[in-house]
């Protein structure tokens, strides 16, 4: 009984004393503290997206597509876990990455239309798959760019930005 009653003591002082030394250490840095999911884009046409936090994760795709938009889901430190359209997606360095917005017509072709209004003039139709640059949204409507066309599409019929989100 003595032997059972000291190793519980020994117990209760190895604990506090590892609350006490947790409690002195600084936590370790875990991401930006922006607010997750956010959308961001790539910086370049290469990026190498890996399965864990690291370079010593293995590469499992590499994205080939500069300002394609991807989804910031997790962070760990200088990596982001991000996503695609597509729901492919992995680890990258924080540095691949960029503010500015992109956006990816996701399922069927998205018209353009000339002011943000449906009763607008079409100026063109963008196909599935085609890439652009977000420029603002206001309501329903995001002005965007891609190929040399510039106009605004309904928000519903682009990937990159949330339904009620403010991009300026």
């Amino acid at each position: 009984m003595r032997i059972r009653a000291f190793l519980a003591g020994l117990l209760v002082l190895v604990l506090a004393g590892s609350t006490a030394l947790a409690a002195d250490t600084p936590p370790a840095r875990r991401g930006s503290g922006l607010p997750l999911p956010r959308f961001a884009s790539l910086r370049s046409d290469l990026v190498n997206v890996r399965t864990g936090p690291g370079t010593r994760y293995p590469i499992e795709w590499v994205f080939k597509h500069k300002l394609m938009p991807v989804e910031i889901i997790a962070e760990y430190e200088n990596y982001r876990k991000i996503r695609d359209w597509q729901g492919a997606g992995g680890w990258v360095h924080q540095s691949l990455l960029t503010g500015k917005r992109g956006f990816v017509v996701a399922a069927k072709e998205a018209e353009v239309y000339r002011t943000p209004a449906p009763s607008a003039e079409v100026v063109a139709k963008f196909e599935p798959e085609v890439m652009g640059e977000i420029r603002s949204c206001q309501g329903n409507w995001c002005r965007v760019s891609a190929g040399g066309i510039s106009g605004w599409v309904e928000r519903s019929q682009i990937w990159g930005v949330y339904k009620s989100e403010s991009v300026n």
